[in-house]
């Protein structure tokens, strides 16, 4: 199996866009040292591309990318997958429409996450990209597949591709890889704001109505279609 994952274009590819999109997330300012991660499920098959774990992001390139089943079982790569491997897993195998997955500890949020505290839906770009606030999941253990169960349980009933787990960090879903990528700095750059304003006294969230509204316009008819 191995030497067929090994060739097969679409895992090369997929290896050569996550070694990309690991320096997206340092380079806007996600995470720091060898924390964070971002995975990608491989289309028409039951195997996902994640990080290496321990690894810098200096030192990353698209062979030390490493494959694992949904099970979380290494299947090709030299390197050992990251320790939130199982996690990772585990919302491809109940979240069927997920197609990449992101965890960071990004300062900002990870603060809300600290306080175990949503983050109040009181911006506009928060309704556009989140559907409503970026909810809050228990703390779960880190190595096994309670972070991911965590993640599912909490986005259950959401619009939101983001969630803070307490104590921990962020984890985001997306169709794609770069869509989770994406929700990642946009949560960052939220959670920022929204901070700054809260600092200042109380906030009003946006009236529901107004929320669903700029989340239809945003998901229907933004950008190029």
């Amino acid at each position: 199996m191995s030497a067929t994952v090994k060739d097969d274009p679409v895992v090369s590819e997929l290896r050569r866009t996550l070694a990309a999109l690991h320096q997206s997330l340092v380079e806007n300012g996600l995470v720091a040292w060898t924390s964070g991660n971002v995975s990608a499920r491989v289309p028409g098959s039951d195997l996902l591309v994640i990080k290496p774990s321990g690894v810098g992001y200096d030192d990353l390139t698209p062979e030390s990318m490493v494959v694992c089943d949904l099970d979380g079982t290494r299947v090709d790569g030299d390197l050992s997958p990251s320790s939130d491997t199982a996690s990772h897993a585990y919302i491809y195998r109940h979240m069927p429409e997920v197609g990449g997955v992101v965890h960071t500890h990004s300062r900002y949020a990870t603060a809300w996450a600290a306080r175990g505290e949503p983050i109040p839906c009181v911006l506009t770009a928060m309704a556009d990209e989140f559907g409503g606030e970026i909810p809050v999941g228990p703390f779960a253990p880190i190595g096994g597949d309670e972070i991911g169960r965590a993640v599912v349980e909490t986005l259950a009933g959401h619009r939101s591709p983001a969630v803070l787990l307490r104590s921990h960090g962020v984890f985001t879903v997306g169709a794609t890889a770069r869509d989770a990528v994406k929700a990642a700095v946009m949560c960052e750059d939220v959670a920022a704001t929204v901070h700054l304003a809260v600092s200042r006294g109380e906030l009003d969230p946006l009236p529901q109505d107004q929320v669903d509204a700029l989340h239809r316009r945003y998901t229907t008819e933004y950008g190029q279609r």
